[in-house]
């Protein structure tokens, strides 16, 4: 097996001289499914040394979700990248000391347990700041620590529904639509990882260098995401419906089809861009009338704008379309599928995909580090590993754990 420690071939590696930011802290993943795993990653992808601690049995259910090969689940190759992986249970006694050893020497626990749950194994945040005074505890759950929906089950697509998100998404004469994928999860995953940091930059700052709880729900992030909508029913008493791929705020924008087949996405967000793709289109006698001067005024007309966009559009191909909405200087972008991404030309210049190495796969493609630092870039050192792979390294070789200890603990199934 290769060095699980080393930069994974392809990714953006990181000079010896120069680690990532988080270099030097550790992270305790305790969390499960993919906004903690995802909060986790990106802590992971700049410096953080990050121990993923799974049920001993039953592991992470990231690792049955999405697709497989060879029995591999893909997406855990990438949500527990640059971990190393610990089976452990906290629910017995015997577990939950391992825990608060390896607690003790901890920088930021990141876990999404329903609230009351680490209380009840002695290993709420009152107990683990008795022994680590400066730990980050970033709780994430659907709705948040308190208030009357706390102690509800929360996954993202409740979020989704709650947030406004499914209210506004879909045709207007159609149902609330769902995201085909975790949006909620992942925008909390995000969120939360900021979150940690600004902890850690706190805890800097703090003469005694106290830790503190981050209190995170997967419903905050989304509703920021969907926007001002209860200020503007709080002022004007107005409740927002559903309208397709249109805006509200400014228009033409849709999503037109081309002559070969294709679908492309028009933006004109901005004044300018608006009077360039009417000129492009034929149109530029609409740009005097006094309602093209304002987006809500060009949302009032999308129909007409529509039409005159999607008509040009429709009798051009994809690669004409975009090359002369390019040459003119206005915002247009294909809509992919994931073959469209992994062949686009910029994507993989700009390595926002890259070749890792895979033990079990060989070379595979994921996603890059999300941004890019010029004196502290992240890395993926190495892909996500088998349940328990480092539970032998990490309780005996840094918690001091005496191996035959180890061994009686997995027969009890306490470790894996």
């Amino acid at each position: 097996m290769s060095d699980p420690t080393a930069p994974a071939e392809g990714s953006a590696e990181v000079p010896a001289a120069e680690p990532g930011p988080l270099h030097g802290l550790l992270v305790v993943d305790a969390s499960t499914i993919l906004a903690g795993p995802l909060c986790a990653q990106l802590l992971g992808d700049y410096g953080a040394d990050v121990i993923k601690i799974e049920h001993p049995v039953a592991g992470d259910g990231m690792r049955g979700h999405g697709h497989t090969k060879d029995g591999h689940s893909l997406w855990w190759k990438e949500i527990s990248r640059n971990k190393r992986t610990v089976g452990l249970s906290l629910s017995v006694p015997r577990g939950a000391k391992i825990f608060r050893s390896l607690i003790a020497r901890a920088d930021v626990l990141v876990e999404n347990f329903r609230p009351g749950t680490l209380e009840r194994w002695g290993l709420g945040p009152e107990e683990l700041h008795r022994v680590n005074p400066g730990l980050v505890i970033v709780r994430i759950t659907g709705f948040g620590q308190t208030g009357p929906y706390a102690g509800r089950a929360g996954f993202g697509t409740l979020a989704e529904a709650m947030s406004g998100f499914a209210h506004l998404t879909g045709a207007g004469d159609g149902p609330p639509t769902l995201p085909a994928f975790g949006l909620a999860d992942s925008l909390c995953g995000i969120a939360a990882s900021s979150a940690a940091a600004m902890a850690l930059f706190a805890r800097e700052r703090d003469p005694h260098r106290r830790g503190q709880v981050v209190d995170m729900s997967l419903l905050e992030p989304l509703m920021a995401a969907v926007g001002p909508s209860p200020t503007v029913y709080d002022q004007l008493g107005l409740v927002e419906r559903r309208h397709g791929n249109r805006s509200t705020n400014n228009a033409p924008r849709n999503t037109y089809l081309t002559s070969d087949g294709h679908w492309v996405a028009v933006s004109t967000s901005a004044q300018v861009i608006a009077e360039r793709v009417l000129r492009l289109v034929g149109h530029p006698e609409v740009i005097g009338e006094p309602w093209f001067a304002s987006g809500g005024g060009r949302a009032a007309h999308a129909d007409l704008l529509d039409g005159m966009v999607g008509e040009w559009i429709a009798a051009r191909t994809r690669g004409k379309v975009i090359e002369e909405f390019t040459a003119a200087g206005a915002a247009v972008a294909p809509v992919y599928d994931a073959r469209d991404i992994v062949e686009d030309e910029h994507i993989r210049e700009t390595r926002m995909i890259t070749e890792v190495a895979d033990d079990d796969l060989g070379p595979l493609l994921m996603h890059n580090v999300m941004w890019r630092m010029s004196r502290s870039p992240g890395s993926i050192r190495f892909t996500g590993r088998p349940l328990g792979a480092d539970t032998e390294s990490v309780l005996v070789d840094e918690l001091g754990l005496d191996p035959a200890e180890v061994a009686r603990l997995r027969e009890e199934r306490t470790v894996a």
